[in-house]
């Protein structure tokens, strides 16, 4: 996971939907070419695509770059051996991630029906 040394350099996420690719270049301190390799070679990552084949990432996709360049870069993993580590924590993580992105949307369709409700 990312420590708190790490979380200190990158910028905070703000609270969007969806992001551009140069919205989480910069976010995560990768370029883009790198971010679209890593789409290849993760599977757990899978930006929205849409018009144009452009790519829409969300809130939890920058999470996992984030991860995964700590994992090569300040932990000094290979390729696979990142790989491998995050299907270990990802299996570990997928039910409390489930939990927190129910809960999220929860609380936006309950902000929606409060904003009908006006």
């Amino acid at each position: 996971m990312l420590e708190a040394s790490n979380n200190n350099e990158l910028p905070v996420i703000p609270s969007k939907r969806y992001f551009t690719i140069g919205e989480v270049s910069d976010l995560c301190g990768v370029k883009p070419h790198v971010l679209r390799y890593w789409e290849q070679e993760f599977t757990q990552l899978k930006p929205v695509k849409r018009r144009g084949n452009r790519r829409y990432y969300q809130r939890h996709d920058v999470i996992l770059i984030r991860q995964i360049r700590s994992l090569l870069y300040d932990q000094g993993f290979t390729i696979g051996g990142a790989r491998q580590q995050l299907t270990g924590e990802t299996a570990k993580e997928d039910t409390s991630q489930s939990n927190q992105l129910v809960k999220q949307i929860r609380n936006e369709l309950e902000d929606i029906l409060q904003t009908l409700k006006k």
